[in-house]
């Protein structure tokens, strides 16, 4: 049995979807706050849970039976709440008895507890001390944050803008980092295991390149001043600093193939509206 939390979110859903394609679907149970939010993989089925972070009975009924849990992390912003929930749903792991865990981390959490990474540096010292047979699973940020629809306005505009300083970015997608998390809950050999998961590295010059390519539109790029506020704006520091240009291989290994290219973000990016587009 394989037991996916948050389940109903945007990447859990896509690991449910990987999941089903090698897996029988009464193998694989939803863990999700509102069992009524994913009636559509009850309807596929997949057995629906409720398991919510901030009720640790609920966390301990959906993952009962599990030989394979992947913890998603949670979405909470603050980092105190989110350890808490990280800590219920560990503790609600050893006492229903699973198998193994594969947690969704955050790239440098295995050594940095500071600011995005506080709760997950905390959150793996945790699993490490817990003695659970896990994997970390250590994402970027993902592409669609930046390679999405939004783009086309770009293409109308014909510039792209940016305050990164020409520095590479290293996001993957959400269907590469679920795909992979599939393959980790259904293969061997990822026990004990630390995964930095990076996509090939791009850069706004390159994507404004790139988006001339795909949409036949010439399309500029222009460096402009660092005027976004709140957390883009340290996020551009970030880029700016190169704090986002670590590279592995660890993606395309679990994969088995490589991550999806800038390219392919991008015609995916600007495909037309409606039935199977953007």
């Amino acid at each position: 049995m394989i037991v996916v939390s948050a389940a109903s979110g945007a990447l859990g859903r896509l690991v449910v979807d990987r999941l089903l394609t090698r897996v029988p679907a009464g193998e694989v149970v939803a863990a999700v706050r509102d069992p009524g939010a994913a009636a559509d993989l009850a309807a596929r089925g997949v057995q629906v849970r409720r398991g919510d972070y901030d009720d640790p009975a609920s966390l301990r009924e959906a993952f009962g039976g599990a030989d394979r849990l992947l913890l998603i992390s949670s979405p909470e912003l603050d980092p105190a709440r989110r350890l808490a929930q990280h800590l219920a749903a560990l503790d609600a792991a050893g006492v229903a008895g699973v198998g193994a865990l594969a947690y969704t981390s955050f790239l440098g959490a295995e050594s940095d507890g500071t600011g995005v990474t506080e709760a997950h540096h905390a959150t793996e010292k945790a699993i490490l001390a817990g003695g659970l047979p896990y994997t970390m699973l250590r994402h970027p940020y993902y592409s669609e944050a930046f390679l999405n629809p939004g783009l086309r306005a770009a293409v109308a505009s014909g510039e792209l803008t940016d305050a990164t300083g020409g520095r590479g970015l290293n996001t993957a997608s959400r269907a590469d980092l679920a795909e992979a998390a599939a393959n980790v809950l259904t293969g061997d050999g990822h026990l004990g295991r630390g995964y930095d998961f990076t996509g090939p590295l791009w850069t706004y010059p390159q994507l404004a390149r790139t988006l001339t390519e795909v949409s036949g539109v010439p399309v500029a790029h222009r460096e402009g001043p660092d005027d976004a506020s709140g957390a883009l704006r340290w996020l551009n520091g970030q880029v700016r600093a190169g704090a986002l240009e670590t590279q592995t291989g660890d993606l395309q290994e679990v994969l088995g193939r490589p991550a999806t290219t800038l390219r392919q973000a991008v015609t995916t990016a600007l495909r037309p509206a409606g039935p199977g587009g953007a």
